[in-house]
């Protein structure tokens, strides 16, 4: 899977008990019990990526800056409401209260502060990673019996990035869409997402990512769609000057990054198409040459294009190898889309409608 690079931790994480409703801090690298039921089977981890900035006011306070993180945040509820039993509903946390615990408590913590200030200082990208494990010492195959929020902050220089290489892994999937379980940022589908990666490089040795059809392996081939990268969204650019996003589903993250690239794509004028798109489709437009560029669009990297993907049959033989047309206008439109929406959270463009900017004053 791709990787954060340049990064750098904060010194402390938070913990927040469900139950007990209790707020705490530890050392960045304090760990749950070895036997954790979390750590055994991967029950209970659901997670969340949020981007943010920090910045000094023209007072010299800092400000946090975000972007649709009401979103986020709801995503993240919707994965805690998963991985917990009808009887424990009622322990799943407003989006008010996550905002709370984390603005109000983990973020003004002395040391997160100076982690801040650091960050103002050189005006570095900063990722929240909220996740919950079960603090209760057990190996019982259930639901979790205290279940809680722990979070985390870093700075890093990029995520993925360009150019990078993907490949199509047609034989596994990362989801199943009749669980419902590939719209939500759980812990069960992240392997699969690793496990791709190395098939992808059995492909092609410099493989970043790789690019998954849907969770019907035994239909034809060519009649399967495309979801998503291993961690990300997918947009695709043809050569009419179109943008095609793939539909939300069960199988689809609703990306937060994506809505808004999709929004200043529109505002530059460039039209998107949300429909599906079968292999079939994209082999023919690979062949024909009318697929300009494949994105890779997610929290962390914002928008990143493919410098080459390999498409294969379901030998796994390459049929298929496309390299974007760097020529044509929509490929610097795309790294435009991505600029613009990184200078949102800088305050140097305006929000365009449907985007939500929240900014929260510390110290």
């Amino acid at each position: 899977m791709a990787k954060f690079e340049g990064i750098k931790w904060a010194s402390k994480q938070m913990r927040y008990l469900l139950v007990e409703k209790k707020f705490g801090l530890f050392k960045a690298d304090d760990k749950v019990y070895a036997v954790s039921r979390s750590i055994q089977y991967g029950l209970f981890l659901a997670f969340e990526g949020i981007r943010f900035f920090c910045k000094r006011d023209q007072k010299g306070k800092l400000k946090l800056i975000f972007l649709n993180w009401d979103k986020n945040l709801e995503r993240f509820q919707k994965g805690i409401a998963f991985n917990l039993g009808k009887d424990q509903q009622h322990l799943v946390p407003s989006v008010q209260e996550m905002e709370d615990i984390f603005i109000n408590k983990y973020f003004q913590e002395t040391s997160m502060l100076r982690f801040l200030a650091e960050m103002a200082e050189i005006a570095a990208q900063g990722y929240l990673r909220p996740f919950t494990v079960d603090e209760e010492q057990s190996i019982g195959v259930t639901f979790p019996g205290n279940p809680s929020i722990r979070a985390v902050a870093c700075s890093y220089d990029r995520y993925l990035g360009e150019p990078f290489c993907g490949v199509v892994v047609p034989h596994m999937v990362r989801a199943m869409g009749i669980n419902k379980t590939g719209c939500l940022k759980l812990g069960i589908n992240y392997l699969m997402s690793a496990k791709a990666i190395d098939e992808a490089k059995k492909v092609c040795p410099e493989a970043a990512s790789a690019l998954f059809l849907d969770d019907n392996p035994l239909a034809r081939l060519e009649d399967r769609h495309i979801t998503e990268w291993d961690s990300s969204c997918c947009l695709f650019g043809f050569r009419d000057g179109k943008v095609l996003k793939i539909p939300e589903s069960n199988l689809i993250l609703p990306s937060v990054t994506i809505q808004g690239i999709v929004t200043i794509l529109k505002d530059m004028g460039i039209p998107v198409v949300e429909r599906h798109l079968t292999y079939g489709e994209l082999l023919h437009k690979v062949k024909a040459g009318e697929l300009v560029a494949a994105c890779s669009v997610g929290t962390a990297g914002i928008l990143n294009r493919c410098h080459r993907l390999v498409l294969v049959d379901d030998k796994g033989k390459v049929v298929a190898d496309h390299h974007p047309d760097e020529k044509h206008p929509l490929y610097s439109k795309f790294g435009e889309a991505r600029e613009y929406y990184f200078n949102i959270y800088k305050e140097k463009v305006k929000v365009l409608e449907g985007m939500k900017l929240f900014s929260y004053l510390l110290e």
